[in-house]
């Protein structure tokens, strides 16, 4: 996707947002109701790493690769 303005990335975000809640936040939802501690805190590990992973990404990207 080619960002050229903030209502580009604001759009980019939200879909990138719901696509990591998908992916992620199924696993952690259902692991609450069971009280299973390991598993939630696995899930929530994951879902941390994939907003990190959004926001790295997103970074590099605006970053100018050309700056020695």
């Amino acid at each position: 996707m080619t960002i050229n303005s903030r209502d580009d990335f604001a759009q980019w975000a939200i879909e990138r947002a719901k696509s990591i809640l998908t992916d992620q936040g199924s696993d952690l939802a259902s692991a609450a109701p069971a009280r299973d501690d390991a598993r939630m805190g696995k899930a929530a590990n994951a879902l941390g790493q994939a907003i990190i992973d959004a926001l790295l990404d997103t970074f590099d990207g605006l970053v100018d690769d050309d700056r020695d």
